[in-house]
């Protein structure tokens, strides 16, 4: 009596393999999957953080593995031939079926890595990680905050908030988060029983605390339409962070992107000492690197991000404001 076979999927293995051998390099398949969504082979090594000549070496070995081109070279670019777009449809197809297929046997960490800066980190996203953490338990984040330009590839950064004008990188996905309107904001007890909204007069005899944007000037001649008085007491501090503690501290007049200091507005420790504002080109964007398909924890971390910042600016309403012109 023949024994029967103990390891079924062992033969499935050994049928398969020499089906296999046909296959081209998995690296040459992944270089051209990438550079053929951005139709770019720069932005394509910026997604893998390899170099434009290793994306272009491993598209070469590929056609010649296949013996077909697969892209037009061109001045401006590359494009699709009439077979690489066809082949690049069933290529992507198959690694979307490769993610899931990980995905089902192999949970993806929950770990969220995200860059911001230290006035965006102390003034908006600390006070709102218990939301975070009430909507998603089971994410780790992990906040860098520095003023420095990150990598996304070389430094981990999964996501990352700056100011920031349009248009962006072909590969990277911005979505606007607050728009950067400056209001000037004091402690109570600093503007004592002066009625509000200050003149110009006496706003001049109040200090005047200075970021490293150095607004002032343009936001008094925008909002109160003088000139910026040359004399009057000014304290310079290096972050907007720092301009808005002082605020609070009743040390003088900061201008800070409304949204930073709406808590503090709600909750009485500050005041708004004039009615205008002044609109800045310099938005506050949520970046990530372009990708077909995403971890879902950095998924649901820009979906978080992008509907309690919307929250947020609707509940600041509307004001008069000036137009800062870059």
């Amino acid at each position: 009596m023949a024994e029967s076979n103990q390891f079924p999927c062992l033969e499935k293995i050994g049928f398969l393999l020499p089906r296999t051998t046909g296959l081209p390099p998995l690296n040459g398949l992944r270089a051209f999957d990438v550079a053929g969504r951005h139709l770019n082979f720069a932005a394509a090594a910026a997604e893998l953080g390899v170099t434009q000549g290793a994306i272009a070496q491993q598209v070469r070995g590929l056609e010649a593995h296949l013996g077909l081109r697969l892209f037009e070279r061109g001045p401006r670019g590359v494009s699709f031939t009439a077979i690489g777009r066809a082949y690049h449809e069933q290529v992507g197809r198959a690694f979307a079926l490769l993610l899931e297929a990980t995905a089902r046997v192999k949970p993806e960490p929950s770990r969220v890595t995200i860059s911001v800066t230290p006035t965006f980190a102390a003034k908006w996203l600390i006070p709102n990680l218990p939301h975070l953490a009430q909507a998603h338990p089971d994410i780790d984040l992990r906040v860098l905050a520095t003023e420095s330009l990150l990598s996304f590839h070389a430094d981990g950064i999964d996501l990352a908030i700056r100011q920031a004008r349009a248009p962006f990188g072909a590969n990277i996905d911005a979505r606007l988060l607050f728009a950067q309107e400056i209001i000037a904001v004091a402690a109570p007890a600093l503007v004592g029983r002066d009625d509000l909204p200050l003149t110009s007069d006496r706003l001049a005899l109040l200090p005047l605390l200075q970021d490293t944007h150095n607004l002032w000037p343009v936001f008094w001649r925008a909002v109160l339409d003088a000139d910026f008085p040359r004399t009057g007491r000014r304290t310079s501090l290096s972050q907007t962070s720092l301009s808005i503690d002082a605020a609070l501290a009743g040390q003088g007049v900061a201008l800070a992107s409304r949204f930073l200091v709406e808590g503090d507005l709600a909750a009485g420790r500050l005041v708004r000492v004039l009615e205008g504002s002044l609109r800045g080109d310099r938005d506050f964007h949520l970046l990530a690197v372009r990708a077909r398909q995403r971890r879902p924890a950095v998924t649901a971390v820009m979906d978080w991000l992008l509907t309690t910042s919307a929250a947020g600016d609707q509940a600041g309403g509307a004001c008069e404001d000036q137009m800062l012109e870059g």
